[in-house]
């Protein structure tokens, strides 16, 4: 039992980590499966400001603050130009490594 509840809550949820230009990330969890956000995601990027209502509060972020989005699950279905099938990350990205 236990196992299958996690999966059915890993396939009916989607995790995004949005990361902002000033180096701070945030993680949201949203009660869609990753397709349902794969459609959603070419007109969000569009939009100025997207929102997100918690239990106890709502949070409005500027797109344009926003430098990366990591999503999981993974959209394996993306294509097109642009999208890069198969890849694999060598290192993580560092900033101000050097200080």
């Amino acid at each position: 039992m236990k196992g299958s509840f996690a999966q059915y809550a890993q396939e009916s949820s989607t995790e995004i980590i949005l990361y902002y230009i000033n180096g701070h990330s945030e993680t949201f969890s949203l009660p869609i499966n990753s397709q349902q956000f794969q459609v959603m995601l070419p007109q969000l990027l569009q939009e100025p400001w997207i929102t997100f209502h918690l239990i106890d509060q709502t949070v409005c972020i500027s797109t344009e603050k926003v430098m990366k989005i990591e999503i999981k699950p993974p959209i394996n279905q993306m294509q097109g130009e642009g999208v890069f099938a198969n890849s694999q990350r060598i290192t993580a990205l560092q900033r101000n490594a050097t200080r």
